[in-house]
């Protein structure tokens, strides 16, 4: 049935909202070409995603009422906890600000409306350290000074948002003359096209009715038509690095001016019980050792911008390599291969980490033994997965995600659960697999899968090829202490007891189900040691090995131990040797050492 457009002369918080979700839409159909013109203020190529998450987040937690205010606040509330990036932090600012000044005892007629949006600019500059002209900024702010210039004009809101949104678009256009990186680049910002965009559905509900300006209800990604000839230009700060802190009496800008010596980008936006930050930097870990001094962090979300401007210029496959933190794969190995890693977190009390991140092996193992809390783990929530996949989606043919063991976390079904949504979405191939493992067998599961890739192996052959691979791998542990484990539940207690009350120093298995089981104790470390060599020759003895790795938690003795007598039993090195993810230390105590391999 064709809805008949009235003339509209105020709003309510049910037009609000639905107004709202069509300008969402908008930004849904060009997520993938926000994402290709991303030039500023870093070319990581994830505005898109940023922006389109930054909507979702408002859509899963937003229920609309008659009541403009409430729902107005609700909007900007629910914007502040899921903004994504630069420009969805700044979006969520203004929406602050909008919603701030709406007088609760007023109806929001054109006059009310243009008032709100335009001392809603002020919100959003005061949110920026520093604010760079030919952005998102001054497109917003050239649309609110047209649409208050015009105020006195129209009564109706769907001749006013007409006409304010060709002044946008006047706007959008005149950014590639402001910002050299976008004239070198032939685009306008891609920030700025988002909220252009975002208007265009906000506008269209009022002059197509919703059910035109909801067009689709699948909300899919469209492909991105644009030629971009895009820099490739130096990245002065490496992280870009998300939290969002509450307490009570939060100043902004005493946050900002505390850690704008740790990098650029930065953006401080949110009221006195709820402030979102945004800045780029090298240094994680010290910016939120900074922030925990103002509030609780109830969110943490780094992003590794180089990686991400080497898969939009120097991508090197068709198919997208993820894995988790607990793989323990070094640094070089997944910048080499483009490994994209989705980290779990480690708590110490109501004070949460991100795995390598905000936390690396040396301050964990510092923590662990200064802190009167046990430290312990959680899992990526889903929505982190979600993220992840609708980023490389928007890049890649195809996704195989490979995770930790479904019997020792809940890792794999988090990722297994994010990845359905953009499936839906987007049509691409997602496979998310249960390695059964752990640690350095993970490591060399994803390992053989990046050389398999690298290779041409097909998205189908890789997944099966996983599957042969998990019944060839091994994973064989010392251990110092079990009470680590037991606490964790990862190990029965009952078969531990004896094991405890002696203090014997026990050995423990991976099986094929990917359970964690003892296998023998001994009463020196030493002697564990000796008894899980023992084991590994057996258990390999007349098998050509592929690749082995050690890794362990602070006991860097026993990992030369272990590669020096692998080295004689194999003729090989080490794939590689690295710290033990504090994930997963965090379950198993300190002095853990392990050997992973892969059978031929």
């Amino acid at each position: 049935m064709t809805e008949t457009v009235q003339k509209i002369k105020e709003l309510d918080g049910k037009q609000l909202y639905y107004s709202f979700l069509a300008g969402a839409q908008r930004i849904f159909e060009h997520q993938k070409l926000l994402n290709k013109i991303n030039v500023f203020p870093v070319a990581d190529a994830d505005t898109g995603t940023n922006l389109a998450s930054t909507m979702r987040s408002i859509m899963d937690a937003i229920i609309p009422t008659e009541n403009l205010k409430q729902t107005a606040v609700a909007l900007a509330d629910a914007a502040l906890i899921g903004a994504r990036g630069n420009s969805g932090i700044i979006f969520a600012q203004f929406l602050y600000g909008f919603s701030n000044e709406i007088n609760p005892n007023e109806a929001l007629t054109v006059q009310s409306f243009a008032e709100s949006v335009k001392k809603a600019v002020a919100y959003a500059y005061d949110a920026i350290a520093n604010p760079v002209e030919g952005t998102i900024l001054t497109v917003i702010k050239d649309w609110a000074e047209y649409v208050y210039l015009l105020k006195d004009t129209f009564d109706d809101f769907t001749k006013l948002l007409v006409a304010a949104y060709n002044k946008a678009l006047e706007s959008l256009a005149a950014t590639t003359g402001k910002l050299e990186v976008l004239a070198r680049s032939h685009v306008v910002d891609a920030g700025a096209k988002g909220f252009v965009f975002w208007l265009e559905g906000f506008m269209d509900f009022f002059t197509m009715g919703a059910e035109k300006a909801m067009r689709t209800q699948d909300l899919t990604v469209s492909n991105a038509t644009e030629t971009v000839e895009m820099p490739h230009d130096v990245i002065n700060f490496r992280f870009c690095t998300e939290a969002l802190l509450s307490g009570n009496q939060l100043d902004k800008h005493k946050i900002r001016n505390y850690i704008q010596h740790c990098g650029d980008s930065l953006v401080v936006a949110g009221s006195t019980q709820k402030i979102r930050v945004h800045i780029h930097t090298d240094f994680p870990a010290e910016v939120f050792s900074q922030l925990q001094q103002f509030g609780n962090i109830t969110y943490q979300k780094v992003d590794d911008m180089v990686m991400q401007n080497e898969i939009q210029f120097n991508r090197k496959q068709d198919i997208a390599l993820v894995t988790d933190s607990s793989c323990d794969l070094p640094k070089d190995i997944i910048d080499q291969y483009q490994i994209h890693v989705v980290p779990l977190s480690v708590h110490f009390g109501e004070t949460y980490f991100l795995d390598r991140l905000t936390i690396n092996p040396p301050q964990f193992y510092a923590m662990q033994e200064k802190s009167g809390v046990n430290a312990s783990s959680a899992q990526p929530a889903s929505k982190e997965f979600q993220n992840k996949f609708e980023y490389l989606a928007t890049h890649y043919n195809s996704i195989i995600g490979i995770h930790l063991s479904q019997a020792l976390s809940g890792t794999y079904s988090s990722s297994d659960k994010g990845s359905k949504d953009v499936i839906t979405r987007t049509g691409k191939q997602i496979n998310v697999l249960n390695s059964n493992t752990l640690t350095g067998g993970l490591g060399l599961i994803v390992l053989r899968t990046a050389r398999a890739i690298e290779n041409g192996a097909s998205h189908d052959e890789l997944v099966n090829l996983v599957e042969e691979w998990k019944l060839k791998s091994v994973v064989r542990v010392s251990v110092t202490t079990l009470k680590y484990i037991v606490r964790s539940g990862r190990v029965n207690p009952f078969k531990s007891f004896f094991a405890k009350m002696l203090d014997l120093k026990p050995a423990i298995a991976i099986d094929q189900d990917g359970k964690a089981s003892l296998f023998s104790k001994s009463f020196s470390g030493q002697g564990c040691m000796n008894k899980v060599m023992d084991n590994i020759t057996r258990t390999i003895r007349g098998k050509k090995i592929w690749e082995y790795a050690i890794t362990h938690a602070n006991n860097p003795a026993a990992a030369r131990w272990y590669a020096g007598e692998m080295e004689k039993l194999t003729g090989k090195k080490p794939a590689f040797i690295d710290h033990a993810s504090p994930a997963l230390v965090a379950n198993t105590g300190p002095g853990v050492a392990c050997i992973s391999l892969m059978l031929e």
